[in-house]
């Protein structure tokens, strides 16, 4: 995310095996993308089932904004002027 009102934040869930990223659910995308045999077919899999890609998109507002509003709060909202 660029900016304090969170537009355009975005949740990123990967799935690695052997160092090597099998499939990966982008928020922005709104959907899986494999990457290797197994992740293409699971992808496929994965989105045609509405409850596993609407349970990802939650995971944008249930961990990802409410953990920025958080960081905002605790870190970037305390700048100051260095002596």
């Amino acid at each position: 995310y660029s900016s304090k009102d969170l537009h355009g934040i975005e949740y990123i869930d990967s799935y690695v095996f052997n160092k090597v990223e099998d499939i990966r659910f982008n928020s922005t995308v709104g959907k899986f993308v494999g990457y290797t045999e197994h992740g293409v077919y699971n992808a496929e899999t994965w989105n045609k089932d509405s409850g596993i890609l609407a349970q990802e998109l939650g995971e944008l507002e249930r961990f990802c904004k409410y953990n920025a509003a958080n960081h905002y709060s605790a870190i970037l909202d305390k700048t100051g002027e260095q002596g």
